[in-house]
C-alpha cells in the first residue's frame, strides 16, 4: 500500500440486521477498511440506493417457503452477515492502492462494477452477489474494492452524483434482461416499472441497439418517458383491455418481447400482449423477470407457455463483459443520468422512507452522499 494519509475510522452507515430502517444505525467510527492485494481504496462521494437494499434489509428474498425472512444465498450459504455496511452502485477517488496496482491510479475517478464475481469467467455469472450484500458497500466515507471493477470514468460533464445514478446495479440487470432475451434492432419492447431506476435504464439502452421501448408506468411520468425515449406510454393504473390499448399504440402489431420488474397478476396480460399475433411474429415470445413489484406469486396456465413457445428469463446480475459494454456507452455519453435526489447518508433512513412512499413525481435514482462530500457532491442535486 502507498503513502496516503487515511483515517483509521470512518462514518458509516451499518445495517445491524433484517428489520426496519432502525436496523440502520450510523456511525462515527467505523473501521477504515486497507485495500488488499489486487485492490484500490475508494473515498466515496456517491452511491446510489437501490430497490434491493431496503429488500436484503427486510429479508425479502425468499426462493422456497413463502413468507420466511430471507437473504438470497444462490453460492449455498446466505452472504449477508451483519454488520454490514450496503450500497452497490459507488463513485469516488482512489486515494491508496494494495499490492500489485499501479499507484498511477489514485486520483481517478471511477465507478464500481457491483459484483462479487465467483470466477474469473467472463461472459456468465452464475451464482450472483454483490457488494453492499456480500462485503460492504458504500454508504460510508470508504470503501476497498477490485482495480479491475472500478472503472475509470473521466467525463467532466458528469457530476458524481449523476455517474452514480447510473450504476451497474440498474444498468447492467436492465442490459442482462436484455441480452437474455436477444432483443434487437427493429423489436417492440415492452418495459413495466419503466419511471425506476432498471425501467429509465432500459429505455435507453433500447434506443441505442435499435429497438423500440413502450413504458408501462403512471400518466404522470408519460411525457418524461417520452423525453427518455419510450415510443409510447401505457398507463399501468387502469390494466382493463390491456390487449386492445397495446394494439392502439404499437399500430396492430404484438409486443416481441417484455422486460418484466412487476410480475404479480398482471404476468398473464404482458404475456397475452406478445401471443395475440403468433403467425407475424420473427422471433419466440420472450419474457424477461427481474423483478416483483406488483406481486411476488403468479398463477400461470403452462399450456399456454409451452404452446405458444413463450420463452422465460430470470435475470438477476449480469457479467463482465456486459459491465464494461455500459462503462464504454458511459464514456461516450450515450447513456444518460436520471437522477432524482441526493440525501446525506446520516439522513439514510429519510431517504428509505421517501423511496417507499415517493410520489406520481418520481422518476430515477436517489443517491446517498457522506456529509462530509454534501456540499460539493450532494447539495446540488438534493431536494427542493
Amino acid at each position: 500500500m502507498n503513502e496516503h494519509t487515511i483515517p483509521a475510522t470512518m462514518k458509516a452507515m451499518v445495517l445491524t440486521g433484517h428489520g426496519e430502517t432502525e436496523k440502520l444505525v450510523y456511525r462515527e467510527d467505523a473501521a477504515t477498511p486497507a485495500p488488499g492485494r489486487g485492490e484500490v481504496l475508494v473515498k466515496v462521494t456517491a452511491t446510489a440506493k437501490n430497490n434491493t437494499d431496503r429488500k436484503a434489509r427486510e429479508g425479502l428474498y425468499p426462493t422456497k417457503d413463502k413468507g420466511d425472512v430471507t437473504s438470497f444465498a444462490m453460492g449455498g450459504e446466505p452472504t449477508l452477515t451483519f454488520p454490514r455496511i450496503q450500497g452497490a452502485d459507488i463513485v469516488g477517488r482512489v486515494v491508496a492502492v494494495g499490492e500489485g496496482v499501479d499507484e498511477a491510479r489514485i486520483g481517478e475517478r471511477g465507478l464500481l462494477d457491483f459484483n462479487l464475481y465467483p470466477d474469473d469467467r467472463r461472459g456468465i455469472n452464475l451464482t450472483p452477489d454483490y457488494y453492499g450484500h456480500g462485503a460492504d458497500g458504500g454508504f460510508a466515507e470508504y470503501v476497498a474494492v477490485p482495480s479491475d471493477q472500478f472503472h475509470h470514468v473521466a467525463n467532466p460533464e458528469l457530476a458524481d452524483a449523476e455517474l452514480a445514478s447510473m450504476g451497474m446495479c440498474s444498468y447492467q440487470t436492465a442490459y442482462h434482461m436484455m441480452t437474455s432475451a436477444r432483443i434487437k434492432k427493429g423489436e417492440r419492447v415492452l418495459v413495466t416499472g419503466a419511471s425506476g431506476g432498471v425501467g429509465t435504464a432500459l429505455i435507453q439502452l433500447c434506443r441505442i441497439v435499435g429497438a423500440i421501448p413502450y413504458a408501462l408506468s403512471q400518466q404522470s411520468k408519460a411525457e418524461a418517458l417520452k423525453r427518455l425515449g419510450a415510443e409510447a406510454v401505457l398507463d399501468r393504473s387502469h390494466m382493463d383491455n390491456f390487449e386492445e390499448r397495446v394494439k392502439a399504440v404499437t399500430g396492430g402489431a404484438p409486443f416481441d418481447a417484455v422486460m418484466d420488474l412487476a410480475g404479480g397478476e398482471m404476468t398473464n396480460q404482458f404475456i397475452d400482449a406478445m401471443i395475440f399475433d403468433m403467425p407475424s411474429r420473427q422471433d419466440y415470445p420472450r419474457l424477461s423477470i427481474a423483478g416483483a413489484s406488483a406481486g411476488n406469486l403468479t398463477g400461470i396456465m403452462w399450456t399456454r407457455i409451452y404452446l405458444y413457445q413463450v420463452q422465460i428469463f430470470g435475470v438477476s446480475h449480469g457479467t463482465r463483459e456486459e459491465a464494461e459494454q455500459l462503462i464504454e456507452w458511459i464514456r461516450n455519453g450515450q447513456l444518460k443520468p436520471v437522477l432524482h435526489a441526493t440525501f446525506r447518508l446520516s439522513k439514510l433512513h429519510d431517504a428509505e422512507h421517501y423511496f417507499v412512499n415517493r410520489g406520481s413525481g418520481y422518476l430515477g435514482k436517489i443517491v446517498i452522499v457522506p456529509d462530509s462530500e454534501w456540499a460539493e457532491h450532494g447539495e446540488p442535486f438534493g431536494l427542493t
